[in-house]
């Protein structure tokens, strides 16, 4: 750098990081990029600037790497550590000049060769102002957009304006010990790699801003001009009698009633807005996996994020995280009970496009959604919607339902010229403020409208939330999956792209569970839900806290040695720090004697706490079932336990949308088995597996994981016994006779959560055993008792409370 150049660099250095703030992705470049601190480490930029060099100084000082400005030290010289691959453009000029990078990494293959035990870490590392998505319109707007190589001028405007909307990105490190490997002389090598960056820093800034923003007219355009919605609107024509000009009206009415007008400022406000909102709500967002996302936007995919659906905080809390990891917000599919103002017209500018409850019976409606949805896919949007198709009041996940799913495949059918990537994201909270308002409609409440009046109590009431959770799961890349599901799909697609295959509705189906167990396996454990877990299992839901946090140590340390997945998370805390956490969120009844603090459920409110239960009831549901059969049976053979999870997990895996094939789950049991020897939840006498002692630090721990699964089996038994006495009923009977039985034993023995007889969940079940093959089912849809049939119900009766067994065997 010359003195000049240095000078000023000195002189604007203070100003200019007043100006900005910088969010660095990832926040954990070791873990998530593989770079190593001890290993010099060199920074490699789009543009020379300034303003980029305080920011990145900024970035690399918070993330504990070395500062840019600092030289480098190897084979006895120094040497500058960032370096560029252009410079700015002129005031005059539209021109990018190159720099000399290609010499400089010449020079440094040409030091390999003479010194084999030299490695160096490139990092590139890309740096944008704003989020313009490049719409097509001048003015002022367009001064501010981020160019590879802005004039100064530019640049000025973009950091007074934009200096806060800023993303320092790092990428995987290219070791120049490996690139001095490659064949070829070393300008070769290094003309190839400053052309690999040049391609890269181009994709990161695709990934972050992503597609031209359509213009009104153009979505007119498009939408109306397209064979399908033309078809639709002749049809309207003949069976309503209307004209060309009143059907053409209705589709605008509809294009107008369902499309997005995404707005970038609105984002950019909408992002400082709700960062003070998590700051003041929640301890902290815990984000998993993200790298998954960000590479396949780095590598072009069409991403659609499909996550489990909680709460109306879903909407901002995942747009919100995707925004902070460096990636364009996606296009959201929102329920029109959601377009009420104001808050109707905020979401469509932040990228919401509205869907009815029902498409039935009105395909001009239905035509002009599939092509705006289909023409989001070809244009590059991300998209987001939610297969559960609303709010899962039970905390558990719902049966999805395959509508968007069915559009997203046929459009993909129809030719979209890049990848199509299916991302199941899992969202977890410690506290969820509509939980309430879902336990009143499930006892039969008639739901809220949503309205003006609701937002604004919500906002009141928003205080005190814990901790969010966002895991990115395992994506599904759309060919790939067909390819691996469906036998010859190619050749058996209609050439008419708007008929559907054959194998449509089944591979709907099967992509519809694959996205949902991959939700269910990327879970986040978190103290609220591991808390009322413990408490729900214990008779009284009351604990000490020496106790209660004795008990989520062996579940921690349970999990931590056999993995749920690959992809669930554990707690960063111990489980001392996480019940006090916990307990200061002020969810719990907190007192105290001689002896110590004890912890209760609030008077009234352990059902609330099903919920949060039910969020990670899946992670728990093979231990608690390994436990449950060995306090039963008080001893009893590992091999009788293995069989007992053989006979059941069927049922589990279809009820928790739970992803271990059942061999897979065998050998999970016989982990747990192990694994629960060692840390003293089972003994283990001759060939006999037996609970520990009741004198052991470890018997309370064990016996509450032995009925954590209890309202199950109970649930079961009941759905048999009432078939076992009838013999044979319809579906609709059986669910409805199971109901009314679950609600009276709730009523007797005190059930705490309304998900015990609730028609949905019971209907599961029924589903489970009819794909299992666990009942006859008669050529008039009639369900029969079956050998099967009594051979479970034995199973499961030797899981079921006594007092709940002799009730049912006494109906």
């Amino acid at each position: 750098m010359s003195g000049a150049r240095a000078f000023f660099r000195k002189i604007l250095t203070s100003p200019i990081r007043w100006l900005i703030s910088v969010n660095s992705v990832p926040a954990n470049v070791e873990t998530e990029l593989g770079i190593n601190k001890q290993k010099p480490i060199i920074y490699l930029l789009q543009t020379e600037s300034i303003a980029d060099l305080v920011a990145l100084q900024k970035s690399t000082a918070g993330l504990g790497l070395p500062n840019p400005v600092a030289p480098i030290e190897f084979l006895g010289q120094s040497h500058k550590r960032c370096y560029f691959l252009t410079r700015p453009q002129s005031l005059f000029s539209r021109k990018i000049k190159k720099t000399s990078i290609e010499d400089v990494f010449t020079n440094t293959f040409l030091l390999h060769r003479e010194n084999p035990e030299l490695d160096l870490q490139v990092v590139p590392v890309f740096i944008s102002w704003g989020r313009s998505t490049g719409k097509k319109s001048s003015g002022f707007a367009q001064l501010l957009a981020d160019r590879a190589s802005p004039s100064w001028l530019r640049k000025f405007f973009i950091l007074l304006f934009l200096g806060r909307d800023n993303v320092v990105s790092y990428s995987k490190a290219v070791s120049t010990k490996q690139m001095a490997e490659l064949h070829g002389s070393n300008q070769r090598i290094s003309q190839k790699l400053v052309r690999v960056a040049r391609t890269h820093f181009h994709r990161k800034r695709q990934a972050l801003t992503g597609p031209t923003l359509l213009e009104r007219s153009t979505l007119y355009n498009s939408l109306l001009g397209s064979d399908a919605v033309k078809q639709a609107m002749l049809e309207d024509m003949r069976s309503k009698n209307i004209s060309a000009q009143e059907a053409r009206k209705l589709a605008i009415s509809y294009i107008d009633e369902i499309a997005a007008d995404y707005r970038v400022g609105l984002v950019r406000i909408g992002e400082r807005i709700l960062s003070k909102i998590w700051n003041k709500i929640y301890n902290g967002i815990h984000v998993g996996h993200a790298y998954r996302v960000r590479e396949l936007a780095q590598n072009g995919h069409e991403i659609i994020y499909v996550p489990c659906h909680r709460s109306h905080m879903d909407y901002l809390l995942l747009t919100y995280v995707i925004h902070n990891e460096g990636l364009v917000t996606p296009h959201i599919a929102a329920g029109i009970n959601l377009n009420f103002w104001p808050v109707g017209k905020i979401f469509r500018k932040g990228g919401a496009f509205f869907l009815r409850r029902s498409f039935a019976g009105n395909k001009l409606y239905s035509t002009t959604f599939r092509e705006y949805l289909e023409l989001l896919f070809n244009r590059g949007y991300s998209v987001k919607y939610y297969p559960e198709g609303g709010r899962s009041r039970t905390g558990r996940l719902l049966p999805p339902k395959t509508g968007m799913l069915a559009m997203t495949l046929q459009a993909a059918l129809k030719g979209i010229n890049r990848p199509v990537s299916i991302v199941p994201v899992y969202l977890g909270y410690e506290h969820v403020m509509e939980v309430k308002s879902y336990q009143k409609e499930l006892k039969g409440n008639t739901k809220k409208k949503e309205s003006p009046t609701q937002v604004f109590s919500a906002i009141r009431k928003l205080k005190n939330y814990g901790h969010g959770f966002v895991n990115f799961g395992e994506p599904i890349q759309i060919n790939q999956f067909l390819d691996s599901n469906v036998d010859n799909w190619r050749e058996t697609t209609p050439d008419d792209p708007n008929k559907k295959p054959a194998w449509l509705t089944p591979a709907v189906n099967q992509l519809a569970d694959t996205i949902m167990t991959r939700i269910n396996r990327a879970a986040a454990l978190n103290g609220t839900a591991l808390v009322a877990l413990c408490l729900l299992s214990s008779k009284t839901q009351i604990m000490s806290q020496s106790e209660l946090t004795a008990a989520i140590s062996d579940y921690l340390e349970l999990l931590s040695n056999v993995p749920f997945s690959g992809d669930f998370t554990l707690p960063e805390a111990d489980a001392e720090e996480l019940v006090e956490t916990t307990l200061a969120l002020k969810r719990f009844e907190q007192s105290e004697d001689e002896y110590g603090k004890m912890i209760a459920t609030k008077e009234g409110k352990a059902v609330l706490l099903t919920y949060y239960r039910n969020n990670i009831m899946h992670v728990f549901a093979l231990p608690s079932l390994i436990m449950a059969v060995v306090f039963n049976n008080k001893k009893t053979e590992a091999s009788r336990v293995i069989d007992m999870v053989k006979k059941l997990y069927p049922l589990l895996k279809r009820e928790f949308f739970m992803h271990y094939s059942l061999d897979e789950a065998v050998k999970i049991a016989e982990q747990l088995v192990e694994q629960m020897k060692t840390q003293g939840l089972l003994s283990q006498s001759e060939e006999y597996l037996m609970p520990p002692p009741s004198s052991s630090d470890s018997f309370h721990s064990a016996w509450l994981l032995s009925r954590a699964m209890q309202e199950t089996w109970q649930r079961y038994a009941v759905v048999l016994s009432v078939l076992e006495k009838e013999k044979s009923l319809a579906r609709t009977q059986l669910e409805k006779q199971s109901c009314v039985v679950a609600e009276r034993l709730s009523t007797l023995y005190g059930m705490s959560s309304p998900e015990f007889y609730d028609k949905n969940v019971l209907g599961s079940f029924v589903n489970a055993l009819r794909e299992n093959k666990l009942l006859n089912t008669l050529d008039s849809g009639t369900l029969e008792f079956s050998e099967d049939s009594r051979a479970l119900k034995e199973a499961i009766m030797e899981l079921v409370w006594p007092e709940i067994a002799q009730h049912l065997e006494k109906i």
